[in-house]
């Protein structure tokens, strides 16, 4: 039997609780949910270090961020080479590859790092600098972090996620047919800015939407520890928005989900046309989270729910019509992005680098495989241990901790860190998980929250001729 075909598909920022089949009715996504029917979803699923650089550059590599030592968006020389890489690996095995959107794995958008070619995020904007009659897409304003809410300055057939997904049939329909194909889709979608197109944005104009979780550590703003503020305080600002403006930072979040949703739909209708679904594994998730404003917090890097949980679906190759165990199930498995590279890599027949950090998802259901406990760590002071229903989450510059049982308090609303039994064990085996770590630190992390920034991102950065 020839290796299947793979499908990658990741969202930037999408945080777990976004798809509507997964239990939240207040969002749109059909086609999400269309995968879930026909495999299985990840219910439990964690980015170790929640924001992008270091994220792709786990599912790429199969390691966690404290292996491969890109813990912000600061590269690390070494950290991911052409010939270790996923892409790389997958074509020494055969395969065609191709990325198509946001690449953010390596030390700059035009170094393949594995793959035969891509299509980066930064071509689209170049094509529409370059034809300024079709219109100038996001040229709101608005900055690459902020939660203030727009509407997108081109209709829906120049918006960024539909150029990815026609990138991406244009590549099924010229592709080498003599090959299996490797192709990661890469939505830059719903990352900030919330900028909709103006269809989708009036969708959800009037839509309910969850409010905020708040906690009794975060009662308010300045009741949250000086770390877990600090990336707020650094990229979002979202502590200073009322419930008003925070339920339109999320309706236009949302509807940008709805928005790649409906792109989705053209991508698995054109491999069903050519005929390739049945041969071809549909991986989805996201690099990591957003808080949009669940304890005052916005953004990413922080442990909490909203930050470090995704979504995560496979489907596996075979008809729509076709039986597989797989079909319509849930894991509660403990997995993480590191377990994406050495799956593909096994549904391909390619060779298994050891010592990854990652595990193969099909075994990671199985007792006998299952992680007994996932660490992350971001940026050098912001760490978590998951152990079964337990979160223990904390700060190093001022050494302020939490614990959750996420069983009982699946929002994080109540510290148990004054009285759980399970603190002592669960701080030893952080503090012994840092120590390994040794020097693995981002050099331009502050060492105290005296010394942490506060709004250093203001404004769009030009999205043409980036080459960094």
């Amino acid at each position: 039997m020839p290796p299947p075909h793979l499908l990658l598909i990741t969202t930037d920022q999408q945080r777990f609780d976004t798809v509507a089949c997964a239990g939240n009715q207040r969002i749109w996504t059909p086609h999400l949910d269309w995968l879930c029917d026909g495999g299985v979803r990840f219910d439990n699923a964690y980015s170790d270090c929640p924001v992008c650089l270091p994220a792709r550059t786990t599912l790429m590599t199969g390691l966690h961020a404290w292996r491969h030592g890109v813990m912000s968006n600061r590269w690390v020389e070494g950290a991911c080479t052409p010939d270790g890489s996923l892409a790389g690996r997958l074509g020494r095995a055969g395969y065609q590859t191709r990325l198509v959107g946001k690449q953010h794995h390596g030390p700059g958008i035009r170094h393949l790092m594995g793959f035969d070619a891509q299509e980066e995020t930064a071509d689209y904007f170049r094509f529409y600098h370059q034809h300024p009659q079709l219109g100038t897409p996001r040229a709101g304003g608005l900055g690459m972090n902020e939660h203030v809410p727009g509407i997108d300055t081109v209709g829906e057939e120049h918006s960024l996620s539909h150029w990815a997904v026609r990138r991406s049939i244009d590549f099924l329909e010229t592709r080498d047919p003599s090959r299996p194909f490797f192709l990661w889709l890469s939505f830059h979608d719903p990352h900030p800015p919330f900028v909709p197109c103006a269809s989708w944005a009036q969708q959800y104009a009037q839509a309910e939407v969850p409010a905020p979780w708040r906690g009794d550590w975060s009662r308010t703003a300045d009741a949250v520890p000086a770390g877990f503020q600090a990336v707020t305080r650094e990229l979002s600002m979202t502590q200073r928005l009322d419930a008003e403006r925070i339920r339109q930072a999320r309706r236009a979040y949302y509807a940008l989900i709805s928005q790649v949703d409906a792109h989705l739909g053209l991508l698995f209708g054109r491999l069903g046309e050519l005929g390739l679904m049945q041969d071809t594994w549909i991986v989805f998730t996201s690099d990591h989270g957003e808080m949009l404003g669940d304890h005052h917090l916005g953004g990413k890097c922080v442990p909490f729910e909203g930050s470090a949980r995704v979504p995560l679906i496979v489907r596996p190759a075979a008809s729509p019509r076709q039986l597989h165990p797989l079909r319509g199930s849930t894991s509660d498995a403990l997995v993480c992005l590191a377990d994406i590279m050495p799956t593909l890599l096994n549904l391909a027949g390619a060779p298994v680098p050891d010592g990854l950090d990652g595990l193969d998802l099909m075994a990671a259901q199985t007792d006998t495989a299952r992680r007994e406990r996932l660490f992350g760590s971001c940026g050098g002071y912001l760490h978590y241990l998951k152990e079964g229903t337990l979160k223990y989450c904390r700060e190093t510059l001022d050494g302020r901790e939490l614990l959750f049982d996420l069983a009982t308090d699946p929002h994080e609303e109540r510290d148990l860190s004054a009285s759980h039994p399970a603190l002592s064990r669960l701080r030893r085996l952080l503090e012994e998980h840092l120590q390994a770590l040794g020097t693995v630190r981002d050099p331009a992390v502050p060492t105290s929250s005296a010394d942490l920034p506060a709004n250093v991102h203001p404004g769009l950065r030009s999205q043409v001729g980036n080459e960094k």
